[in-house]
């Protein structure tokens, strides 16, 4: 991988603040980092291209074209290029997932997501694991999370996503909501259906889930730990009662805080290990909150989707809005003067040329 200017870099697009280049910098940022969770590099090339995406130099399927023939088109290469060649490959593909708008909250979903990820990648990219696996974990001194038996993935997934399907978020708290998201994505990621890819392919399902509920999700939180978002799953899946280990998805909660509600929770690796159990609360402790303290709210996730992005944009408009979340504007109208019944918000001047002013 580049050196860590590439975030930098990549940064600048978003200061710049133009929608296109945002989203697709806010995308790029996000590929890039997840391949830390298999302790994969990109290349430099691979940054190179994502700037000529960013800039509409190219399109996504171009770039991704570009990746493809590059390491093509080597046929000797170094060991290093060998070791990125899977990073590129899946972070061209993780840009151009998170750039559709479309999604279906299904098992089916999730397998196309993996498969669109890793075909030519692995012989088993979109298929279900046939064997059982095991996978010794640095956090666990060796020991390993206990998977779902491969007779029995089709028939959990299908428990799993019914269930969350039959979930009611209508009324729930922000930090209830967050503690539900975290669990849903821990009970689904340790089915560990595919042979490899797990993670990643969670971690992009996950993301495009949450913004049906019209999350801007903030891309720091995987763009600078991603190697803390898997071994938070992994801490929320594993037991050891003889020493008095439990799972925890306390861990996985501060993430989701991070990647949702614009907090600062100091996010470290060595906090989750086995040796650390009695150090859990030292992380919360720690931490610093946003300007806005969303996580305190009593509102709702798509009520707080909007806040943030009245908080952002003052001057926003409701069509805007609409653009944005992808709710109706009768959703929009109905979640503003929530927010204004509940002393959130209170608009300042007339509809054309006033303001929202944040309460909180």
């Amino acid at each position: 991988m580049p050196d860590k200017n590439w975030q930098f870099e990549l940064e600048e697009y978003i200061k710049q603040g133009e929608p296109g280049r945002t989203e697709k910098s806010e995308a790029w940022q996000t590929a890039i980092g997840l391949q830390a969770v298999d302790g994969l590099n990109t290349s430099q090339y691979l940054l190179d291209t994502a700037k000529d995406h960013i800039e509409g130099k190219i399109t996504i399927d171009e770039a991704q074209k570009r990746i493809y023939s590059y390491y093509e088109q080597r046929s000797v290469r170094t060991e290093v290029e060998n070791e990125t060649k899977e990073a590129d490959i899946v972070s061209a593909r993780i840009a151009k997932l998170l750039g559709e708008k479309t999604f279906q909250f299904s098992p089916v979903e999730w397998i196309t997501i993996h498969r669109r990820l890793f075909e030519g990648v692995f012989d088993h990219a979109g298929q279900i694991r046939e064997y059982n696996i095991s996978k010794k974990e640095w956090i666990l001194n060796g020991e390993s999370v206990i998977y779902a038996d491969f007779n029995s993935i089709k028939e959990t997934l299908d428990y799993d996503f019914t269930t969350e399907k039959q979930f009611s978020y209508e009324g729930l708290s922000v930090e209830a909501a967050v503690k539900h998201l975290a669990k849903f994505a821990s009970d689904i990621w340790q089915i560990h259906p595919f042979g490899e890819g797990n993670t990643r392919a969670t971690a992009v399902f996950m993301i495009k889930y949450m913004k049906t509920f019209g999350f801007h999700v903030n891309n720091d939180a995987f763009r600078e730990n991603s190697w803390y978002f898997r071994n938070a799953l992994v801490r929320a899946n594993y037991n050891d009662l003889q020493k008095d280990i439990h799972s925890t998805t306390k861990f996985l909660e501060l993430f989701f805080a991070n990647l949702l509600l614009g907090t600062n929770h100091e996010l470290k690796n060595r906090y989750m290990h086995v040796d650390f159990v009695d150090e859990i609360t030292s992380q919360s402790i720690n931490s610093k909150v946003s300007k806005y303290q969303f996580d305190t709210l009593d509102c709702t996730l798509e009520e707080l989707a909007v806040l943030e992005l009245v908080v952002k944009k003052p001057t926003v408009k409701q069509q805007e809005l609409v653009e944005a979340t992808g709710k109706s504007i009768a959703t929009i109208k109905r979640i503003m003067k929530s927010l204004q019944n509940k002393n959130y918000i209170r608009r300042k001047g007339g509809k054309r040329y006033g303001k929202w002013e944040v309460l909180i």
